[in-house]
């Protein structure tokens, strides 16, 4: 059984006990959140999909961490015009395992 669910703009496709990283939302570690807006349900034998939602699909997960990914560094320079810059970026992400798909 899987389900592709939409959050932070993105879409993936979860599993029961997969662990996933997504955008960062705003919910303390250790806690509970809902993924209400689910594009497709696969249970084995019936494959549903929504007309953008499935109505009535859910997706229940637990909130592992909240984190950062490795540091992306970034260069730009233009030769002979003595323009150089240096950047980096952390983007940060929250570390979630799905912990049920429930299908009306």
């Amino acid at each position: 059984m899987y389900a592709v669910i939409k959050t932070g703009g993105k879409q993936h496709r979860v599993t029961k006990g997969e662990q996933l990283k997504i955008e960062k939302l705003e919910i303390e570690a250790g806690q509970d959140v809902t993924f209400d807006e689910v594009l497709l349900v696969h249970t084995g034998e019936d494959l549903r999909i929504g007309t953008p939602v499935v109505q009535g699909a859910s997706v229940s997960a637990k909130v592992l961490t909240q984190d950062k990914h490795r540091k992306i560094e970034v260069y730009t320079y233009k030769r002979r015009k003595n323009q150089q810059r240096h950047l980096g970026h952390r983007q940060p992400f929250t570390l979630v395992e799905i912990t049920d798909i429930s299908v009306p």
